[in-house]
């Protein structure tokens, strides 16, 4: 099967949409609809929101098939998987391990089913790409019954990220897959690190749920338990604070009161202390599970920056592998300047490993993973 590809990533007041060719990688149409079911609004739901994305790509190649982004598909989705009642129950299922975001993805996808009823959709998950962490990696070490029952293990998430961009690491330096070793840095406003053994992931920082694993905008990541219990106790948190003092008002945004990085590194620059401890906190995280990945694959070909921090931030690429020589990972300051929407090296020509810099592209990977699954229909 051949032609555009809708893609649809469905939040639950928004609706992002891409219309892309697989092959060549052309966007015809990028846009969002926003404050869908809001009072005041005019797009009262998601499948006026559909509506609404259609008529902003009429006059271009009429879609094929229809791509959505699900966050979570837990143990039984491995791949992309085609939608039909069956894999809609599914991903409703699993709206227990992902309750901000599987049910805003199902809405999205049960709006374009009614709306684009005689074309095929598929669903491509953000947790796919890491079934293949091997049990050793995805075991938390707690009461295997609970476990078994509850579905707490290691999931990983940004998966479609860290797929593209391994897969665009080892094409740039012409090394075949199967045989590449690269550990991928998305850095974002969410942010995560995956080792990527011949194309496979074998490890990954964020865990059971995106909380866990790197400093985040406004995410803690890692965390002992134990800390929880102690607030608890001692300052009176319920469940509900705790809760939301992890995802919203902690990382960056807890250490500095200001979740984006630009902003934190702004107030550095000015001389404010704790924006630059809070940058040294985050980038300590980083080298640490640059460490540990280090280990697990035992070699490696590239290290890659991605996402919005990534790709944007040359001052922390810089000073997170200062003093990684040792490791092979050395950075090019002037090459690292550069600015580029293009996949690029900033390391020294004949460093042991190379330091990446491959901007992602997670709705081309969707509308890849879309045309695969329906190319013999």
């Amino acid at each position: 099967m051949s032609g555009s590809v809708f893609v649809l990533n469905a939040g639950s007041s928004s609706l992002k949409y891409q219309l892309v060719d697989p092959d060549s990688g052309e966007v015809h149409v990028a846009g969002i609809v926003e404050r869908i079911g809001e009072e005041g609004s005019d797009v009262p739901d998601h499948e006026a929101a559909v509506r609404r994305a259609l008529d902003a790509i009429e006059g271009r190649p009429e879609p094929t098939a229809c791509g959505h982004r699900v966050v979570h598909g837990g143990e039984r989705f491995d791949g992309p998987a085609l939608i039909d009642d069956d894999v809609e129950a599914a991903i409703d299922e699993l709206s227990a391990l992902a309750p901000l975001h599987n049910p805003a993805n199902l809405e999205g996808i049960r709006a374009a089913r009614a709306v684009l009823p005689d074309i095929p959709h598929v669903a491509v998950f953000d947790t796919a790409f890491h079934r293949t962490i091997p049990a050793e990696a995805a075991t938390y070490a707690i009461p295997v019954d609970l476990a078994s029952r509850y579905g707490v293990r290691r999931y990983g998430f940004h998966g479609t990220s860290h797929r593209y961009v391994s897969r665009a690491a080892a094409e740039f330096l012409g090394i075949p897959l199967e045989r590449s070793k690269v550990i991928v840095l998305h850095l974002g406003n969410g942010a995560s690190a995956c080792a990527v053994d011949g194309g496979r992931s074998i490890e990954t920082s964020m865990g059971m749920t995106p909380l866990e694993g790197l400093v985040m905008g406004t995410r803690s990541g890692d965390i002992d338990p134990a800390a929880l219990f102690h607030l608890h106790r001692q300052a009176g948190f319920g469940f509900e604070e705790l809760e939301r003092m992890l995802n919203r008002d902690s990382g960056l945004k807890g250490l500095t009161g200001r979740g984006d990085m630009r902003d934190v590194q702004a107030a550095a620059a000015d001389g404010d202390a704790a924006a630059e401890a809070a940058l040294a906190v985050y980038r300590h995280r980083i080298r640490k599970y640059i460490g540990a990945y280090l280990a697990q694959l035992g070699g490696l070909d590239a290290l890659v920056f991605t996402a919005g921090v990534g790709e944007n931030n040359s001052l922390l690429r810089r000073r997170t592998l200062a003093g990684l020589e040792h490791l092979g990972l050395q950075v090019d300051p002037d090459r690292n300047e550069v600015p580029s929407h293009e996949a690029r090296r900033i390391s020294p020509d004949g460093a042991p490993v190379a330091v990446l810099v491959v901007p992602t592209n997670e709705e081309l990977e969707i509308a890849r993973q879309t045309a695969a699954v329906t190319e013999d229909r």
